[in-house]
């Protein structure tokens, strides 16, 4: 039997732990980590698919005010183009103006064949379209702002008739608002959709349509300047299949007789895209009346387990689009392997040095990794949490602050910077469990906000100064309440405050006054524009009104519709 020195018994059985430990940690950090970048990158997919969704909404927009400028609801049109001419020259001017990308386009065509379009080339410029005889060719001529002299430029070669239009037949045949097929452009190339609007004449008979075209270019390039990862994608489909626009791939190629031809998901070129395409087009199949908004993970030919997440898009005039993320998991895995391998390094290294060195790095890598993973895993379940406090700059600490600003982009409002409406949501239910927990009910005031006049404002002066009303509704609010208080967004122009520092019905009273009193001073906006602010407030109390969320809530809001609609009343009276 070999005889084993004293050395040797103490150093291999300790050498052996040592490396079992180091193991042990690796393992450890590999399935905190995992664990943490799979609810991390869930998040991540469904907020990228979220901003998809708000990038398509932005294009449909422009179309619905372009057409509804160029011809208000319920102004009627003469039969004659020629007698309204200027009018309608400028309504075009100014439809075009709204949304020069990508709405640059809107026409109008009636049923005696006459026609006329405004396409405008920039902010100054534009080129006038006419035919007054359906006989007749259509007229090019320059304009050069809303007021200026056409100059003549041409004469069309081919007779246009927009009576055989695919968008006129849609308009026509439809009583609201209705979107053409997804086509390719003749003159730029690009994907475009139509929208169009049927038109009546004086007496109520459909006399015409008018439409608007939608380029899909900016919304392929958008896709394309999105930064998920290094091997993330993207793209939007039709429910046929058909891609709309790809952060990875072309939407149109050329065929081998030198056509511009669509492309189809599943014939993209992009391997993972078609992967991708293949497992959502069983979920489409049967239509998209039924789908919500998922995600899923699958294993591709290269043995990459791939997250992804969808959504769809659809409008009242027929738009039907569905949204795609995916992420391979290798993107996120990467930094979780590097530590495994440092952590492994660290524990052989702590073999030949110190045993204390190694169970305080396995004390040190363990606290965070506990710390971040019960963090995920509370905010996973629901729960707002405080930011964690991991200062490290590893791998783990690169994690934690990553999840730390998906925490607060989770929790924060992008445009005003308040709390967002699920952070206030779940710090009103947390204040409430808190006082059934401990036996303790402590009343607090929920006041409901809902500004006045927004519509108008952002109809008047534009989404912009619309925004720059909202954030300095948020701050005023925000600047009038106390730091025991909490003021947040609800949804688009409605604000909600929870009052915890006002406990007395005078003090109450004499609070929300205050607020009111500040929000309503004029706002100045850059040229001298002045308007004032103002909003509804209802009040809710707790708990006499409600002794949850949902209640609290219901009460705040039908208090405020009620204060709108009396502060109506007085004003029509008065």
């Amino acid at each position: 039997m070999t005889k084993l020195s004293l050395r040797s018994v103490l150093i291999f059985p300790y050498v052996a732990l040592i490396i079992c430990l180091a193991l042990a940690i690796g393992l450890l950090s590999y399935n905190t980590g995992s664990h943490a970048v799979k609810t991390v990158s869930d998040h991540l997919l469904k907020e990228t698919v979220s901003r998809l969704s708000q990038a398509i909404d932005r294009h449909v927009v422009g179309s619905v005010a372009a057409l509804e400028t160029a011809f208000p609801a319920g102004i009627p049109v003469s039969k004659d183009i020629q007698t309204d001419l200027e009018q309608i020259r400028t309504r075009l001017w100014m439809a075009s103006s709204l949304y020069l990308d990508p709405n640059n386009y809107v026409y109008y065509g009636n049923r005696a064949g006459q026609a006329i379009g405004l396409f405008r080339k920039s902010i100054d410029s534009g080129e006038l379209r006419v035919k007054f005889d359906p006989d007749e060719h259509r007229t090019f001529y320059k304009v050069n702002g809303i007021d200026s002299e056409p100059e003549f430029s041409l004469i069309e070669d081919k007779n246009f008739d927009p009576r055989v239009r695919p968008w006129f037949q849609a308009g026509w045949n439809s009583l609201n608002d209705i979107w053409t097929s997804v086509y390719i452009d003749f003159g730029t190339h690009n994907l475009v959709a139509t929208r169009a609007r049927r038109i009546q004449s004086e007496n109520g008979e459909f006399e015409g349509v008018v439409a608007t075209d939608m380029s899909l270019q900016s919304l392929n390039d958008f896709l394309g300047n999105i930064d998920i990862s290094e091997n993330a994608i993207s793209f939007i489909i039709e429910p046929n299949g058909m891609l709309i626009a790809s952060s990875h791939s072309p939407n149109i190629i050329t065929d081998d007789n030198g056509f511009n031809i669509r492309v189809a998901a599943d014939d993209s070129g992009n391997a993972l895209l078609s992967a991708v395409y293949l497992k959502i087009a069983p979920l489409i199949s049967g239509g998209m009346e039924n789908l919500k908004p998922e995600s899923f993970s699958f294993t591709d030919e290269q043995n990459r387990n791939i997250h992804v997440a969808y959504n769809k898009f659809e409008d009242k005039a027929g738009l039907k689009w569905i949204n795609v993320v995916a992420i391979p998991s290798e993107d996120f895995m990467e930094g979780i392997k590097k530590n495994v391998y440092q952590t492994v390094f660290l524990g052989i290294f702590a073999t030949v040095l110190v045993a204390v060195i190694g169970l305080m790095i396995l004390h040190w890598v363990a606290k965070d990794l506990n710390i971040l993973s019960y963090a995920v895993n509370r905010v996973a379940s629901g729960y707002l949490e405080k930011p964690i406090n991991i200062q490290r700059n590893d791998e783990i600490g690169d994690l934690a602050k990553n999840f730390s600003a998906m925490q607060t982009r989770l929790h924060t409002d992008y445009l005003t910077g308040l709390p967002n409406r699920y952070a206030f949501e779940q710090r009103l239910k947390a204040t409430i469990e808190k006082g059934v927990l401990t036996n303790r009910i402590k009343p607090f005031t929920v006041l409901f906000f809902d500004l006045n006049d927004f519509k108008r404002i952002n109809d008047v002066f534009g989404h912009d100064v619309g925004d720059q009303a909202l954030k300095e509704f948020a701050l005023r609010l925000k600047n009038t309440i106390s730091s025991n208080d909490l003021a947040a967004r609800f949804a688009g122009d409605e604000f909600v405050v929870i009052l915890n520092s006002v406990q007395d019905e005078n003090a109450l009273d004499l609070t929300i006054q205050k607020i009111a009193e500040t929000l309503s001073e004029p706002l100045e906006l850059s040229g001298s524009r002045k308007f004032n602010l103002g909003a509804a407030i209802g009040v809710a109390h707790y708990p006499e009104d409600g002794v949850n969320v949902e209640d609290l809530l219901i009460v705040a809001d039908k208090k405020m519709y009620t204060n709108k609609a009396d502060a109506k009343n007085d004003g029509a009276r008065s």
